[in-house]
């Protein structure tokens, strides 16, 4: 007989939730119940998707061939768009056959994960990280190996810390830039010199790129396959339409790899997902084959955005933060704040002063814990200019 604690596999069970859907979850049942909460949890654009791109999807309900299967690996014309806008945006010449369209930018990390890893297998994984990314490796029975990234060094790895971290059982080194949750952006010689010694050290290389159109000033963003050509054949490029283009609820992202992960990853998905929803997936044709103005504006508001979050965020005595270089984060420390008194409670872990601010200020902030950071939290400045200002204002005067 099958005990109550055998009821869920062990390889589900050890699944933690989302801590960023977690915190969005629970600001948005404050809301319901009439309070009045900021949320600074949520990783989406508060924009509108563009009309252009709602526009191709409504006419695509129309098609009765969008009322059918379609093919696993996504609509071809699709994977074409996708390759042409790859090599568009970043300089990454690929042939359409090696992208598979997935349900998200998360299906591309899992999908990659799973193509790759053998039980025991290692990844290199610079820290902090975004929160699936140790569910994926674990569910592909990988064993992550944190590097960690400290805001001396912009949160930044070097390769001296990767080096020091690689086992003869590293087999993948993850990588991204711009990143999520600390808004770093590498800088291009670094770029090109881990991915250099990825290349000697024979790893594969999975490169997210789903911030890629978000970086800010003077920064620029750089592909890790482009940068150092040689490592094509052992990269996997993750990315998608959610963040460049405010569709986070359309759920499209894409993977693109050498042809036998590619192959891998499509017999994968035919027996997961199958294909996409077509009528999403011509909404990411309309987005991937239209001009850049769109995002090219909401670049610009996210940038000011950033700005002017980093500046209320220091302004708060014993509050330090990087400012953000990519992305829509700050990524703030509150180690210093730890053990002293806010809101009339002491927090001795960013967990609870998290919880403290929601309950007592009703600011939603994430935890640096839910990304392999303790003492840190990440705010989202995807949200409009008056909740920004009135969410650090509160901030400031809980813990003033």
């Amino acid at each position: 007989m099958t005990s109550n604690a055998n009821r869920i596999s062990r390889r589900v069970g050890a699944i933690t939730e989302s801590a960023t859907l977690a915190v969005d979850a629970r600001a948005k049942a404050l809301k319901a119940s009439g309070e009045r909460v900021i949320g600074f949890g949520a990783g989406e654009p508060d924009f509108p998707t563009p009309p252009a791109i709602v526009a191709a999807a409504v006419a695509a309900c129309s098609d009765p061939a969008n009322h059918r299967y379609s093919p696993a690996a996504g609509l071809p014309e699709l994977r074409q768009a996708i390759a042409a806008k790859t090599e568009r945006d970043s300089g990454f010449v690929c042939d359409p056959s090696q992208v598979v369209v997935t349900n998200g930018g998360k299906q591309a990390v899992f999908n990659a994960f799973q193509v790759l890893l053998d039980p025991g297998d290692e990844v290199l994984v610079p820290t902090p990280y975004w929160t699936t990314y140790p569910e994926a490796i674990a569910l592909a029975d990988g064993v992550m190996v944190p590097v960690m990234a400290t805001p001396e060094s912009s949160f930044c790895v070097d390769v001296a810390a990767l080096e020091a971290a690689c086992t003869p059982r590293t087999k993948v080194l993850l990588f991204v830039s711009p990143n999520n949750p600390t808004g770093t952006v590498y800088p291009s010689e670094a770029v090109a010199e881990i991915g250099r010694w990825a290349l000697a050290r024979g790893l594969w290389v999975i490169t997210d790129e789903i911030y890629e159109h978000l970086v800010y000033g003077d920064h620029t963003f750089s592909s890790l396959p482009v940068s150092v050509p040689e490592l094509s054949d052992r990269c996997i490029i993750v990315n998608g339409v959610a963040k460049t283009y405010a569709m986070t609820g359309w759920r499209v992202g894409w993977m693109i790899s050498p042809p036998d992960a590619t192959k891998a990853a499509i017999n994968l998905q035919s027996h997961s997902t199958s294909n996409v929803a077509n009528v999403s997936q011509k909404a990411a044709l309309a987005a991937v084959t239209g001009d850049l103005t769109a995002v090219n504006e909401m670049r610009g508001v996210f940038s000011r955005r950033g700005r002017l979050m980093h500046e209320m965020l220091v302004a708060i005595p014993g509050v330090e933060c990087v400012a953000p270089q990519g992305a829509f984060y700050c990524f703030p420390s509150f180690i210093s704040l730890l053990g002293k008194p806010v809101a009339g409670r002491v927090p001795t872990t960013t967990v609870e002063l998290c919880e403290i601010l929601l309950e007592e200020a009703k600011v939603a902030l994430v935890p640096g814990e839910a990304f392999g950071a303790p003492g840190f939290a990440r705010l989202s400045f995807a949200l409009s200019d008056d909740d920004l200002v009135e969410g650090m204002t509160r901030l400031a005067t809980a813990l003033g």
